[in-house]
This record gives C-alpha cells, structure tokens and sequence, in this order.
C-alpha cells in the first residue's frame, strides 16, 4: 500500500511514500512506534560517496545522505532443522525489501529476507524438514513444482544472490539432470544447481517502486547528488556536449563514449551454458 499525501506544502504536491503496514508496530509506549533494530546485528557502514580507493570518482551522483548502520542479514540460512520465531519485521535503509528478526529456539538471534504475509510471532525453518511456506528454506531439488521463491544461491553454500529486492519473487519450473529451471523476475529461464537454496514466498515492500520522493531533497538525504544532462554540458565533459543551441542528432552516448540504450556490452568471454531462454527473447 502507498500513501498519497495532501499537499500542505509544495513539496508534498507529488510525494507518495510507502504506508508501511507489514513492519511490527506497538513496540514501545508510543502506539505506532517501530522496534529499534537488534544491537548484535549492527555494524558499522562508511559512505565511499562512490569513490575508489585513489579518491576518483567511479560512480556518479552519490554523496552527502544521512549515516546508516549496516543489519547483517543471513543469506545463506545454514542454521538447519532449529525452530525460529518472527520478532519484528522491520525497515532496512540499506535495502528496499523489509527485515525479519529471527530468535531461535537456542538463543541466536539473525535477520533475514522478510517475504509478503511473515508477521511477528509465525515460525520458520530452514533445512529438509521445513514446511512449503513463506520464510521457509531448504534446498532447490526439495521444493515442489511452481514453488514461488526468493534468496537464491548460484553457488551451493555460498549465500543467495538472486532475487533480493522488494517485490520479486521466481518460480521453479522443471528438474532434470541435477540441476533446476527457474524463471527469474526479467523474464529469463535459466539452470541453477539443485543442491542451492531458496526460501518460499515473494519479498515484502511489493510497492516500492510505486514511490515518488516529491522534491529534491528527499534524494539528497538518500545520498543521491543531482545527474545533470549531457547536452547542457561542453564539449570537453560529454559527447553531447556544445553545439549552437540546443539540438539531438547524435546517438546516445555516455560520457565516456560508450553507446547506450540498446548496446550491449556483455562480454563474448562469459558462458551462457546454463541460460535456457533470453529476457529479451
């Protein structure tokens, strides 16, 4: 669900923001209030501003934004067959998907991925003995047909890579040969080891592409600095650059010449050995 906000200021005019109603609410005095995120799991994160170890810059339009304390989220869910309870859901700044804390049976306590429907008080479980539901995980050649998942490892042990961000989910589809077909969120088919993990349901926060910051500086407190437009600059700063007066009769271009919108720039060295359909086929 999103929130449209009634314009009292300008810069509500066009602000639409996420209402936020699967995060666990009532922790505190105050009513509405939200649990402060788990101490144990907090580390510290420090803002590069998207430059490399020299000081250059090698990803534009990062800077300035408000501190944020990384939540170290258990992708790879290798504590197996021990019974654990959901107690919160909550935000994550470091993702667009929602956090679930896990308190295990023996005291742990580890976030992890929080799927649509997982709510305080429901029980997962990773291993072979967990249930076909939402926040359960176990491996690939475990799950039934048509099973609708998340967190998916490439590498078997190594953690899940694909289909992490808010709303996405992927579908198994066929098991041959040791290996399983899932159909990603792009549209693509692809073979993924049968002995990877995955864990049930779609992610949470399935309207976050839905939000609209409304002015600038909503996306300066997110960390992103203004992108300013090629043909507004020189020739010496970008391809589109110069000129009398305005004009479009130049291919797209980035700033270092290379061809955009369109172009494909996968190189020839990688496999696609295990792709079995293209997304854009």
């Amino acid at each position: 669900m999103t929130k449209k906000f009634r314009p009292i200021t300008a810069g509500q005019r066009h602000l639409v923001l996420n209402s936020n109603d699967e995060l666990t609410r009532g922790i505190g005095t105050a009513k509405r209030a939200t649990p402060k995120p788990e101490k144990s799991l907090l580390v510290k994160k420090v803002a590069t501003n998207g430059r490399n170890h020299h000081g250059h810059i090698t990803c534009r339009h990062k800077g300035g934004g408000c501190k944020r304390a990384y939540r170290l989220v258990d992708f790879k869910r290798d504590k197996e067959n021990i019974p654990a309870s959901v107690a919160s859901v909550e935000y994550d700044p470091n993702r667009t998907a929602h956090i679930a804390l896990l308190h295990y049976v023996d005291g742990e306590k580890r976030y992890i991925l929080a799927p649509q429907g997982l709510k305080m008080g429901d029980s997962v479980l990773s291993g072979e003995e967990a249930s076909f539901e939402a926040g359960c995980c176990m491996k690939l050649k475990s799950m039934p047909l048509g099973s609708v998942i998340h967190n998916i490892e490439l590498v078997p042990g190594r953690g899940g890579k694909l289909v992490r961000s808010a709303g996405l989910s992927a579908q198994l589809m066929a098991k041959s040969g040791g290996y399983v077909t899932v159909r990603m969120p792009s549209g693509e088919i692809r073979m993924i080891n049968e002995a990877c993990k995955a864990t049930f349901g779609a992610l949470s926060n399935a309207d976050w592409n839905l939000r609209s910051e409304g002015k600038a500086g909503r996306m300066r407190w997110r960390g992103v600095r203004p992108t300013v437009r090629g043909t507004a600059m020189n020739p010496v700063d970008h391809p589109h650059g110069g000129g009398e007066g305005k004009h479009n009769g130049y291919l797209p271009q980035t700033p270092w010449a290379q061809y955009t919108k369109g172009f494909k720039t996968r190189s020839k060295r990688k496999s696609n050995k295990w792709l079995v359909k293209d997304r854009r086929k």
